[in-house]
C-alpha cells in the first residue's frame, strides 16, 4: 500500500536541509543534499509507521504555507 505524506523542507544556518512531516509529530531528519534528504525522510517515515502502528491511518489535507512576521525585542 502506498500513502502520500506532505513534507516541509527548510535549510538551517549551517546549510543542512531539514525535513519534517506535519502529519507525524516528531518525524524529521536532515541531510546535506536534497537527494539525500529525500531518501532519509522516506526512511524516517517508514520507521515512524513501524513504531506507531495506527499512524498510517492519519489523513490530513495540505492547505499551504504562510509566513507570519512578529516583533521580537
Amino acid at each position: 500500500m502506498m500513502k502520500k505524506f506532505n513534507i516541509v523542507v527548510e535549510r538551517d544556518e549551517d546549510g543542512y536541509y531539514v525535513a519534517s512531516v506535519p502529519e507525524l509529530p516528531g518525524c524529521h531528519t536532515q541531510a546535506k543534499t536534497l537527494d539525500e534528504l529525500r531518501a532519509r525522510v522516506e526512511e524516517a517515515i517508514k520507521l515512524y509507521l513501524e513504531v506507531e502502528k495506527g499512524a498510517a491511518d492519519i489523513t490530513t489535507e495540505f492547505i499551504g504555507v504562510q509566513v507570519v512576521e512578529v516583533s521580537v525585542e
